[in-house]
């Protein structure tokens, strides 16, 4: 790969942000700090509404939403009851996504240095 790993992780991190703010706002009812007011779940956001495009994407967009955010979201769903000041689920958002980043920087820096060893080289 091209880009550094620091650069990937910040680059994935973001973009996690990002689709998480734009799929809640898009599809549910935009509590505070972004994410769904209570009825609505962190994964689902949107599949109880009676508007099929919205109702459609949220199938659509399930599968990533899974993986980004399924992990943690009994700890998140958790510390929601309690109304935990911003930045801890912040925090466990970035913790999780991080390592999810560098699984996901090592698995295909290993599929390039298996396609083109000679141009590859090693990556500290």
């Amino acid at each position: 790969m091209s880009i550094s790993r620091k650069k990937f992780v910040i680059l994935f991190i973001i973009s996690g942000f990002a689709f998480l703010f734009i799929t809640t706002s898009l599809l549910g009812t935009t509590g505070p700090r972004g994410f769904p007011k209570p009825p609505d779940s962190i994964l689902r956001t949107g599949s109880d509404s009676e508007v099929a495009w919205k109702n459609a994407m949220s199938g659509i967009i399930l599968p990533v939403k899974i993986v980004l955010i399924g992990p943690v979201s009994p700890i998140i769903e958790y510390m929601r009851q309690d109304d935990p000041p911003p930045p801890f689920i912040a925090i466990i958002l970035i913790f999780y996504w991080t390592i999810l980043a560098l699984s996901i920087y090592s698995f295909v820096n290993k599929i390039d240095k298996i396609k083109h060893p000679e141009t590859m080289r090693e990556v500290l």
